[in-house]
């Protein structure tokens, strides 16, 4: 399947989605030492945990947009397969479903 985005918006985006995921993963290895030093204040290692859980969510996804963009996927709804405008991916890089799709599933 070939991409309606330009090589360029698919370098800007995949730089974008590198930095995001460099970033992601610096959070969340400095939640785990947190976890690891924590001195098990109940409240203070609960947010901990959660938050680690949230990172290490947010890893996954930048991962699965790489393995997108690997398989020539990346950009298309994951619903109708129609081109997800390079403006919406610039906005919310991880968007997997167009702005139709997006709002009947919203509306359901």
């Amino acid at each position: 399947m070939s991409t309606h985005l330009s090589s360029v918006q698919l370098q800007a985006l995949r730089e974008d989605l590198r930095e995001q995921l460099e970033q992601r993963k610096r959070h969340l290895d400095e939640l785990r030492e947190q976890e690891r030093d924590s001195n098990g204040g109940e409240g203070t290692w609960q947010e901990l945990v959660a938050s680690a859980a949230a990172a290490e969510r947010a890893v996954a996804e930048l991962s699965r947009a790489f393995e997108r963009l690997a398989a020539g996927t990346y950009g298309r709804c994951t619903h109708c397969e129609a081109g997800i405008p390079f403006e919406r991916l610039e906005i919310r890089p991880l968007a997997r479903t167009c702005i139709d799709c997006q709002r009947r599933h919203e509306a359901a």
